[in-house]
């Protein structure tokens, strides 16, 4: 493939994962009232940043997918029951995927973003 044809494919990667994250965060947005404890929406956010879990740079970068991904994570965790959730579904995240928990752990930080709590395998969520 040509290096023009690489930076295409790329680029509507990139767009398609953004309109992803819009089309999230409006859904979002519409049932943050009826958020549950599934982790199902906390798991699809962080699966935004799949990339730097796996392979570190150059993503995450504020505006890049995946801090808007963050942000609307942020948004989620809006109350304490949110939060503890949020945190809940993150430490579930990081113990599964334990070889890339710094990565994970590193992401709110990177999209300057603050949850309220430390994602580490022994932050107590409660």
């Amino acid at each position: 493939m040509s290096d023009r044809h690489n930076k295409m494919v790329r680029i509507s990667s990139v767009r398609t994962a953004a309109c992803a994250i819009v089309v999230v965060a409006v859904v979002l947005s519409w049932f943050r009232i009826a958020f549950s404890a599934d982790c199902t929406i906390v798991t699809s956010l962080v699966s935004a940043c799949s990339s730097f879990v796996t392979y570190g740079s150059p993503d995450p970068i504020p505006g890049s997918p995946c801090c808007v991904a963050m942000t609307s994570l942020n948004n989620l965790a809006d109350s304490g029951d949110n939060i503890r959730t949020v945190c809940r579904c993150l430490m579930e995240l990081i113990s599964t995927y334990s070889p890339n928990a710094t990565a994970i752990a590193t992401l709110p930080g990177f999209c300057g973003v603050s949850l309220g709590f430390t994602i580490d395998p022994n932050t107590d969520c409660e």
